[in-house]
């Protein structure tokens, strides 16, 4: 399951990705006090979009999405969380 009913924060917070470095399944984390629109997408070191992980409605509370990197090379990539208006990035390291 993705989510939980309860939120630790009013605000939309991402969290550290875990673990990170990672072989070859993280979790990212956030926070989103109301339910509404969010996405998630994964981004190589040159820019490229690599995956979409979330698109779409989701309810309020505590978010741990899955990334699965087997099929990717060893890397730097970078995960950007956008919710309403606002967005987050943090970076992945990928190591084989």
């Amino acid at each position: 399951d993705w989510s939980s009913d309860v939120c630790s924060s009013d605000l939309f917070e991402i969290h550290d990705a875990y673990p990170n470095p990672f072989n070859p399944v993280t979790m990212i984390n956030f926070d989103i006090p109301l339910a509404g629109n969010v996405n998630v997408t994964i981004f190589n070191l040159l820019g490229e979009k690599v995956a979409t992980l979330v698109d779409g409605k989701m309810t309020a509370g505590w978010k741990r999405i899955p990334w699965n990197a087997r099929n990717l090379p060893s890397g730097i990539y970078f995960y950007r969380v956008r919710y309403d208006r606002q967005i987050f990035t943090n970076k992945l390291m990928y190591l084989k």
